[in-house]
């Protein structure tokens, strides 16, 4: 007798640490009065997340690259509005240094952390997605990931625009009913909406109702880029108009939102640690940073 392969939880770690960042109070301390809150949400989060959905396997996806070049050759404008001065992602003086502890404690308590050099934590989950031969859920506030929904496999997207305790579940018919269109089809949906958030321009004029209509009918954006090229498709004036002034884009658009399925993500044991990886640099890092509590949960749901 054959067993089902495991379901898979992919993380989408840097959301998850940035909401508990701004969700837990800054004076939740570590004893030298370093702010932990982020540690500390983020290690309940997983705690909760691996009580209530079971997993048989769990990977902390990071940003090795959180504005990778070839999104930013293709799209300029891509995340340009969160760069720091120094050129790197703005991130508040008091979450920079919680980062490092996070990754230190997700190590020691033997939980996979993948990032990859080159691409985000968004391409890390679809990697991991596209390769997974169980199902999967995908915790994640990015609405890009709702493009890797599929019931048939399934794909689920665990969505924390309310919070990691108000979790929407997202699957095919959600995104249907949210915005006309298919799971697959929701990054050419993204691409003529736009996306102010990621700094993606969209096509001037065309909102969600039109994006929806427009991918419903023609299929793709590819087949209405081509449509658009050739002169068919019947469009109304005042749509061809919009559409041809924002060709470029069209053409160079898919490769910011479409997640990569291809990234060389190590060969890794992704299964639940039954035991800490290392239990003294765990010990050491719960003293240090006053994480007893937290890992306590953690090591009880693992």
């Amino acid at each position: 007798m054959t067993t089902s392969p495991e379901k898979l939880l992919l993380l989408d770690t840097p959301s998850l640490y940035f909401r508990a960042f701004y969700g837990v109070p800054e004076s939740v301390t570590a004893p030298d009065g370093m702010p932990v809150n982020a540690v500390r949400g983020l290690i309940d989060m997983i705690a909760m997340l691996v009580r209530e959905h079971s997993p048989g396997e769990l990977v902390a996806c990071m940003d090795a690259d959180w504005r990778p070049a070839f999104r930013v050759a293709a799209i300029p404008s891509y995340k340009a509005h969160r760069l720091a001065a120094d050129g790197g992602e703005e991130v508040p003086d008091t979450l920079a240094p919680q980062v490092p502890v996070i990754e230190r404690v997700l190590d020691a308590a033997g939980i996979a952390r993948v990032g990859v050099p080159g691409y985000e934590a968004d391409d890390v989950m679809g990697t991991f997605t596209a390769r997974a031969r169980g199902p999967v859920d995908i915790v994640t506030g990015d609405r890009d990931m709702f493009q890797l929904v599929d019931d048939a496999r399934p794909v689920r997207v665990l969505y924390t625009a309310r919070g990691v305790k108000n979790l929407q579940i997202v699957d095919e018919a959600a995104v249907s009913a949210r915005y006309g269109v298919p799971g697959r089809s929701y990054a050419d949906f993204a691409v003529l909406r736009g996306d102010p958030s990621d700094g993606l321009p969209g096509v001037a004029g065309i909102g969600d109702k039109t994006a929806a209509a427009l991918i419903t009918r023609f299929g793709s954006l590819e087949a209405l880029v081509t449509a658009l090229d050739d002169g068919a498709g019947d469009l109304p004036a005042g749509q061809r108009a919009k559409l041809a002034a924002a060709r470029d884009y069209l053409r160079a658009a898919p490769a910011v939102v479409r997640v990569a399925h291809d990234a060389p993500v190590p060969e890794l044991d992704l299964s639940l640690p039954a035991a800490p990886r290392d239990p003294e640099a765990l010990d050491a890092l719960a003293e240090r940073y006053g994480l007893h509590g937290p890992l306590k949960r953690l090591s009880a749901v693992l």
